[in-house]
């Protein structure tokens, strides 16, 4: 008997030990540190947990730049992940990478995964396809701005805390009212003056970013964000800066913006659908309210859609067969409705597909304001001017939108002339990029 144990055991632990040798492991590099980090790592968890074939190690590598820069660096020695997280504006980068990635449609329809590219939301999926419609990497999180307002201090000035304003021409009226009942010493601040004030701008005024559907159509694109409907916004901001209406909140992502809202100094702010947790938190101390981008009223075709933010996941080639099936399992669970439902009521970050959508129902319902950024960047079907940018270099670019930005704050230039350096800057940028990728 005992001889009979001690031999199944045996078998048992050979067993073992030859499925855990054909078990297939990938690398999963990203750029998520914190809560959404952690739940990241459960997500990947609850799918390691669900079969026994696969194994995903994800590794957090640090801020979206450092995370792309990593796995080039990585690519270029034959380390690199199977999988790598990349933020919106590094898409012109990665799809000129000659032979470097495996589009995501071609990884799914070659390792038998169901997939149904138009069970993806065309507002999420759009950024990422190339000009025949195929998708080229897997949306993970995307975000879209949204508007923030204190309900407290807006029923303080008088104001009804559950209609924020919807124009531009509101927002001017709302921000003086409150101010002059001194409910708060400003009217708004913003997060990402690239990303909000100037590229989803453009695309909620149906206004194009540059030629070429905004970078779609080939390396030949440029530029265009010095049209009149940006010249006016700037222009706006500017007056409304020295009026004290708008307060600015710093280059990049505006990081000393969100701060200007918790402590009700300023009464809104415009900031990432997937703020939403954070604000959330750091609001306790007021009633808080949600709605769209404000817009132009005169300007025809206003309001369009918004534009995402966030980032997809890629796929690196050089890897065996086994690795890639894993990959394609990976994301066939990571776009299910559950997984996506899941992250998106967490997160704040949008569904990725109307199935996951429809899911969030309950969660909708009961949390209002939750589903503002799926109503905006779904509420018209995209334009040529309203799908999304890409750009080689726009990393870069953006750096000179918050350059020329705070030129025309100092006073140093106007609306026009900042733009227009804008515009002269970031097309050298882009030149640059065309003629290392030609």
């Amino acid at each position: 008997m005992n001889r009979l144990s001690t031999a199944s055991a045996v078998a048992l632990m050979a067993s073992l030990g030859a499925a855990q040798a054909q078990e297939t492991t990938i690398e999963w590099w990203h750029a998520m540190g914190g809560e959404l980090g952690a739940k990241l790592e459960e997500i990947v968890q609850g799918f390691n947990d669900s079969q026994d074939q696969y194994t995903v190690n994800p590794s957090y590598k640090g801020t979206y730049p450092e995370t792309m820069t990593a796995a080039i660096a990585a690519f270029r020695a034959d380390q690199q992940p199977a999988i790598v997280q990349v933020f919106e504006v590094g898409t012109g980068t990665m799809m000129s990478a000659q032979g470097a990635i495996v589009p995501v449609h071609q990884l799914m329809e070659e390792h038998g995964e169901g997939f149904d590219p138009d069970a993806f939301l065309p507002q999420v999926v759009g950024y990422y396809t190339d000009t025949d419609g195929n998708m080229l990497s897997m949306p993970f999180n995307s975000s879209t701005p949204i508007l923030y307002y204190n309900k407290t201090v807006f029923e303080a000035a008088g104001l009804d805390p559950e209609s924020p304003p919807e124009t531009w021409a509101e927002m001017e009226q709302f921000s003086n009212q409150i101010m002059e009942s001194g409910a708060a010493s400003c009217g708004f601040t913003t997060g990402w003056i690239s990303w909000i004030q100037t590229e989803n701008l453009s695309a909620w005024h149906d206004q194009p970013i540059g030629t070429l559907e905004n970078g779609f159509g080939g390396l030949d694109a440029r530029l265009t964000v010095n049209g009149p409907v940006q010249v006016k916004h700037w222009e706006n901001l500017k007056r409304w800066a020295d009026e004290g209406i708008f307060k600015y909140g710093g280059p990049v992502g505006g990081d000393n913006a969100a701060p200007l809202f918790y402590a009700q100094e300023c009464a809104m702010i415009m900031n990432s659908s997937a703020s939403r947790a954070g604000v959330i938190a750091n609001a306790e101390a007021f009633d808080l309210g949600f709605g769209m981008l404000p817009y132009y009223d005169d300007v025809e075709g206003a309001p369009q859609n918004s534009i995402i933010g966030g980032a997809t996941l890629w796929v690196l080639s050089g890897k065996s067969d086994e690795e890639y099936d894993a990959a394609a399992a990976f994301f066939t669970y990571l776009s299910s409705p559950e997984v996506q439902a899941d992250w998106a009521s967490f997160s704040g970050y949008l569904p990725i597909t109307q199935a996951a959508s429809d899911a969030m129902g309950d969660f909708f319902a009961q949390n209002p304001g939750a589903d503002t950024g799926i109503n905006q960047i779904t509420l018209n079907e995209p334009t040529e001017n309203s799908k999304g940018l890409r750009f080689g270099n726009y990393v870069q670019v953006r750096g000179v939108i918050d350059e020329e930005f705070e030129q025309l704050l100092s006073g140093d230039k106007d609306a026009q002339g900042a733009l227009d350096s804008v515009v002269s800057r970031g097309n050298a940028l882009i030149e640059d990029f065309q003629e290392q990728n030609q």
